[in-house]
């Protein structure tokens, strides 16, 4: 049974309160155990819309849970998206306010900028290599407000996808000078080797990932604009961050991307 329409901007402001006041909670399907995917969308989108309202932009999105492992880690079924806020964007060697967040962790993805709309359903990889203007290196930092990081799927879907901050910068690549299948990605915190990855990661490959998106939002009747800039999905596994760290990502053939966290 789906949740009406008061039940869903309650649990919009209870998820985005946690998001702006670093408070843990507890999975919403322990309290609302009958409430459907559409309805964890329909729960994302209103706090969206109430971001927009308050004056942020929506600058981008995102796709969650995009590799097999991870999928199986989290014990979800499939890949989820969430968006992406002006305030979430920094730039190469910014330093990110710990006490801002709840747990985060660190991920290296490939973002892409599009020219062109894609729009669902039917898109497929070839679209989205068309449609795409160049990608660039990006490193998410994801904070799942759930209480010890677990989840369902729907819970998570709710809480934006698990989106707090994203690092960019880097080199601007037209993705024909690229093979994002064998891309390779280092990640180092405190000069020590963390994680090595690759583009196939994301669903065999990125681009994958980004005609899934544009199907999933095509669900809603929604288009991914030209101008829009996506976060694929993890090339590494994501690695808890606290005071003090400082994570460094290099990736093959688009320049190293730094951070510090304060």
């Amino acid at each position: 049974m789906a949740l009406d329409k008061v039940t869903i901007e309650k649990l919009a402001k209870h998820c985005e309160d946690a998001e702006l006041n670093a408070k843990e909670i507890t999975k919403i399907t322990d309290d609302y155990p009958e409430m459907t995917y559409e309805d964890a969308y329909d729960i994302q989108w209103t706090a969206r819309a109430a971001k927009e309202k308050r004056g942020h932009k929506i600058v981008g999105m995102k796709m969650g849970l995009t590799s097999q492992a991870k999928m199986k880690q989290m014990g979800v079924p499939n890949p989820c998206y969430g968006y992406l806020a002006d305030y979430f964007s920094f730039g190469d060697g910014a330093e990110i306010k710990i006490d801002e967040l709840i747990h985060p962790k660190v991920e290296a993805e490939i973002a892409f900028v599009l020219k062109d709309d894609l729009s669902g359903p039917g898109c497929h990889i070839g679209d989205v290599l068309a449609a795409t203007d160049f990608v660039m290196p990006a490193v998410e930092i994801i904070d799942s407000r759930y209480k010890d990081f677990k989840f369902d799927l729907k819970s998570v879907i709710a809480d934006n996808s698990s989106s707090s901050r994203y690092v960019t910068g880097g080199r601007m690549k037209n993705i024909k000078d690229l093979d994002l299948k064998t891309l390779g990605v280092v990640m180092e915190i405190n000069g020590e080797i963390v994680q090595l990855g690759a583009g196939a990661a994301v669903l065999g490959h990125p681009a994958t990932s980004i005609a899934m998106l544009a199907n999933m939002m095509a669900e809603r009747g929604e288009t991914l604009k030209a101008g829009s800039y996506i976060l694929s999905g993890a090339m590494t596994a994501a690695m808890s961050v606290k005071k003090g760290d400082n994570v460094t990502v290099k990736f093959q053939d688009l320049g190293t991307l730094s951070m510090k966290f304060i």
